[in-house]
């Protein structure tokens, strides 16, 4: 799953948590903005083999450290005790639990688009409901989900028409991501590395997006306690 993960980061943002939307962006991202360097650094293995699934070429058969049950739980867990340390007191700890909560949704939300190649435990008892093989019917609950995280962001945040403007391109823009990404499916990938690099590239460079979004409504709140 590629943009599906990002139907969380909106849904999980609220005025009241008051999470940063690049924050979350992030933390829903996580297992695999930790899965591309250690790809090139060689701690985790994944290789390319045209057909393997019918919407990804990409065989992950080793990845125990991101993509396990138990190393996603830790993952989460670590993503909790990270943000309420760093935000102290400007966090309350329903906020540091949904930040845990988003990283978590990767894994679940993997587990029902790869093959068997999530390990429960290590390397071992290997899950996957294996919807990468039904291309249509993925690529249809991919856009949903992103929709509905979409229309929930609007409706629980206070946004601005320019904002909201906004918000609704950049879904646009994830959209059409989405759907090069899909109909693409079987143009040829160099290796393993430039998967890697590429998604660290996409990843941040949508973070970096979410976090120009997030900055309108915190100018225009500075705007009014000072006016």
């Amino acid at each position: 799953m590629f943009v599906g993960h990002y139907s969380v980061a909106f849904a999980a943002k609220s005025d009241r948590n008051q999470i940063p939307l690049w924050v979350l962006f992030v933390a829903v991202q996580l297992l695999d903005f930790l899965w591309a360097p250690f790809v090139l650094l060689g701690i985790e293995k994944v290789r390319i083999v045209p057909g393997i699934t019918a919407t990804s070429p990409l065989d992950l058969y080793y990845m125990p450290y991101t993509h396990s049950l138990i190393g996603a739980l830790a993952w989460s867990a670590a993503a909790f005790f990270v943000y309420k340390l760093i935000t102290g007191q400007r966090a309350s700890i329903a906020a540091a639990l949904i930040l845990g909560l988003a990283v978590f949704s990767h894994w679940v939300l993997d587990l029902i688009v790869h093959r068997p190649d999530l390990p429960i435990y290590d390397d071992t008892w290997k899950v996957g409901f294996g919807l990468w093989n039904y291309k249509a019917v993925e690529f249809a609950l991919e856009i949903w989900i992103l929709i509905v995280g979409l229309v929930l962001y609007l409706m629980r945040n206070s946004v601005g028409a320019g904002r909201r403007i906004g918000v609704i391109v950049f879904g646009v823009g994830l959209i059409l991501i989405q759907t090069w990404n899909t109909v693409g499916g079987e143009r040829p990938l160099s290796s393993d590395r430039a998967v890697a690099i590429t998604a660290l590239i996409f990843y941040t460079l949508l973070a970096a997006i979410a976090l120009c979004l997030d900055r309108p409504r915190r100018t225009s709140a500075l705007s009014n306690q000072t006016g």
